[in-house]
């Protein structure tokens, strides 16, 4: 028999799960395959794992050094 902190827990691993989800599908796939900061080409596993990336890990990795993380 579960506890309450063993239901607590299954609700919010639940909540958590559709929050994610919700916020994912917000994400619009980005149709170009070229990083908008240096012109070379996203590697194809990048894109697979995030469709929406704009980036190659590179400039993300800059980006990220200089405290912008957005488009």
């Amino acid at each position: 028999m579960a506890d309450n902190a063993d239901i607590a827990a299954d609700l919010m691993e639940r909540r958590m799960q559709a929050a994610l989800s919700s916020r994912l599908s917000l994400h619009i796939p980005n149709p170009d395959p070229e990083c908008e900061d240096c012109g070379h080409e996203i590697p194809q596993a990048r894109r697979d794992a995030l469709p929406w990336v704009a980036t190659c890990i590179e400039c993300q990795s800059i980006r990220e050094q200089r405290g912008h993380y957005g488009r």
